[in-house]
């Protein structure tokens, strides 16, 4: 409860900032000891704290009354997670194709005709279980002119749309990978994604300044340079969370799903169809209760230690591959 009252007024950090506003993956990021400033410190060691509370919870009857409660409430949706994938899938690439001129995402531009075409199969391949991995080449062979035309630093941004295939692609074959399930897969893929987004909102929080002045509501009456520290770790933090135990990952894609959805009722239909693809699969692992076989070993104290873990890996990650391909400075 108290962490769904923090992102209360995050739905600003879900809009994807490259669809809307100015910027340079090129450019130099804000040094290191810039963004590890005292905010960050602070808001840091207060998603510690909930995060950690929040595993505690899990292990008591509320804990187990609200994974009832979910189940009850997402028992049509779980029944149906396919179908939605594919639907939404569909709905996707038939839109991309609809607007013209991009390749998976906004920002990401194609003149080729090529591109459309293979749109238009990627979504005619999801209407049918045994032309799903067909579909899933579709996007990888899509992320691949990507990757060619923008670079690897850019298209890391994207990971989810790898998720997306593997998922189609092991569902169309009925398999699964280093016995993990096709939700399982896209849910790694979900939370790498937006980790990774996280950073950009630290290294580069001048890129919004511009829609938090053309949507000052979104702020909550908070500095910019604060909000974006903050929206930075809520989202780093749910992101994690998504990797973690049952009812942990649920509630935090819940809690996800609704700053998406609210982030596609103020900023339109371009936020909608780019970020469809990621609510539905925030919805279906909310509508997931898979339990492991075996007890789950990652008690409450371990949470902590591999948010703080996950942070570090990812920043330094960040910074070292931003310096090493643009040749720019870590502090």
């Amino acid at each position: 409860m108290g962490l769904s009252i923090c992102v209360a007024g995050t739905q600003g950090a879900s809009a994807h900032v490259k669809w809307f506003c100015a910027y340079d993956v090129a450019g130099q990021p804000r040094g290191l000891e810039n963004v590890l400033c005292q905010d960050l410190e602070l808001l840091v060691g207060l998603a510690l704290f909930w995060l950690f509370a929040g595993c505690l919870v899990e292990r008591t009857s509320l804990g187990e009354a609200m994974t009832r409660s979910l189940d009850r409430v997402t028992q049509g949706l779980r029944l149906h997670t396919e179908e939605m994938i594919r639907v939404v899938c569909g709905f996707f690439f038939i839109s991309v194709w609809a607007v013209g001129g991009i390749m998976l995402t906004p920002e990401l531009k194609t003149t080729s005709p090529l591109v459309g075409f293979l749109q238009l199969a990627i979504a005619a391949g999801v209407l049918s279980r045994h032309t799903l991995p067909l579909s899933a080449a579709g996007i990888v062979a899509l992320f691949g002119i990507a990757l060619r035309d923008y670079g690897t630093f850019h298209l890391a941004d994207y990971p989810i749309f790898l998720g997306v295939a593997a998922y189609l692609a092991l569902v169309g074959l009925q398999k699964d990978v280093f016995g993990m399930r096709p939700l399982d897969v896209v849910r790694y893929a979900t939370a790498v994604t937006l980790m990774w987004a996280s950073v950009e909102k630290w290294a580069y929080p001048e890129w919004s300044f511009p829609l938090l002045i053309e949507h000052p509501g979104l702020t909550f009456g908070f500095d910019s340079e604060f909000y974006m520290r903050a929206s930075g770790v809520v989202e780093f933090t749910l992101a994690f969370a998504l990797v973690w135990t049952p009812l942990a990952r649920r509630v935090a894609a819940a809690v996800l799903a609704g700053m998406f959805i609210s982030a596609c009722l103020e900023f339109g239909k371009l936020d909608a169809i780019g970020h469809s693809a990621i609510i539905a699969v925030l919805l279906a692992i909310i509508a997931d209760d898979w339990q492991p076989a075996v007890s789950d070993r990652r008690v409450p104290w371990l949470a902590p230690v591999g948010l703080g873990a996950a942070l570090t890996v990812t920043v330094s990650a960040y910074y070292v591959a931003h310096a090493t391909i643009f040749n720019t400075s870590i502090l």
